[in-house]
C-alpha cells in the first residue's frame, strides 16, 4: 500500500498528507496552541486576501502549522522550544527540506501573532504577492 501521494508542481514533486502521519495531524488539529488558533481565525475559509489555508498539513515527514497550496507558503509560529541551538537546528534542517520542495517558510514567534497581529498578517500577503 502507497503510505505518500506524490504530485507534481511546475517547479517540482511535492509529497503531502502521508497517511502515517494522519494520526498526528488530527491530534495537532484537535489541540491548537492558543498562539495556532487565534491566527486560525485570521486564516481560515480565505479569509486574508482569499487565499485558502489548511492548518497542520504535512508535505514530507513534516507536519506544517499552516500551509497555503495556492502560493506554497507555510507560516510556521514558534514557541520556547524553538529558542535554543537543537530547536534552531531542527527549524534550520524543516526550512530546507520545504524550500527544496519549492515552499516559501515563514516563521513567527507565538508573542507576535498576539502583540502584532496586523505585522504578521502584513507579511504574510506580502508574500503572496512575491509568488
Amino acid at each position: 500500500m502507497v503510505d505518500q501521494v506524490l504530485y507534481s508542481h511546475p517547479m517540482k514533486p511535492y509529497i503531502h498528507n502521508s497517511k502515517s502521519l494522519e494520526p498526528n495531524r488530527k491530534e495537532l488539529r484537535n489541540a491548537l496552541t492558543p498562539a495556532e488558533a487565534f491566527l486560525w481565525t485570521q486564516l481560515k475559509k480565505g479569509q486574508l486576501s482569499g487565499k485558502k489555508f489548511r492548518r497542520q498539513y504535512s508535505v514530507g515527514p513534516y507536519i506544517l502549522d499552516f500551509f497555503c497550496p495556492e502560493v506554497r507558503l507555510a507560516v510556521e509560529l514558534d514557541g520556547a522550544p524553538h529558542f535554543n541551538v537543537i530547536g534552531a537546528e531542527l527549524d534550520a534542517k524543516r526550512d530546507r527540506y520545504l524550500e527544496e520542495q519549492g515552499i516559501v517558510v515563514l516563521r513567527f514567534e507565538n508573542r507576535e501573532v498576539f502583540q502584532d497581529l496586523e505585522n504578521v498578517l502584513g507579511v504574510i500577503r506580502k508574500n503572496f504577492e512575491r509568488r
